[in-house]
């Protein structure tokens, strides 16, 4: 059986709700890299001056991360959504912030997973333009983000 993520609710993947979300669409998740898109709206909170603000494209990254762990818990494990936490963020490098109507393309690849660690790199592209890209790691809690 073939998923179509972009018919996936996004809402139910993430523990961030509106006017917090920071991702439109799950594009692809395999065992190493996820996909996610946003449209940059001017009713996005971090939208500043006709652009996305740094601080939403670090969102941006972590909720992709959030959706990746969403998807595999509810539909690999078939559990509740768990909260995950930034643990660090290293070699952030902001290239140009997105303007109001471009679509980015968020992708993470998976370097390493241990216990409830996980690092990764991730790349934020308008087209073919990396924006930004970072390591960034999440731990993952046990609590349930809709408990």
């Amino acid at each position: 059986m073939t998923m179509n993520f972009e018919e996936i609710d996004i809402h139910g993947l993430l523990p961030q709700q509106p006017p917090f979300v920071m991702i439109d669409k799950l594009l692809h998740f395999d065992k190493v890299n996820t996909v996610t898109s946003l449209e940059v709206k001017d009713e996005n909170i971090f939208a500043d001056g006709g652009e996305l603000s740094s601080s939403g494209i670090i969102e941006n990254i972590a909720q992709t991360c959030a959706a990746r762990m969403g998807y595999i818990n509810q539909y690999i494990y078939k559990e509740n959504v768990k909260l995950g936490f930034i643990g660090s963020i290293k070699d952030l490098k902001i290239y140009r912030n997105p303007k109001l109507g471009e679509t980015i393309v968020t992708t993470i690849e998976i370097i390493e997973e241990v216990f409830q660690l996980t690092l990764v790199h991730a790349d934020v592209k308008v087209g073919n333009e990396i924006v930004a890209e970072a390591e960034m790691k999440i731990a993952i809690s046990d609590i349930d983000s809709k408990g």
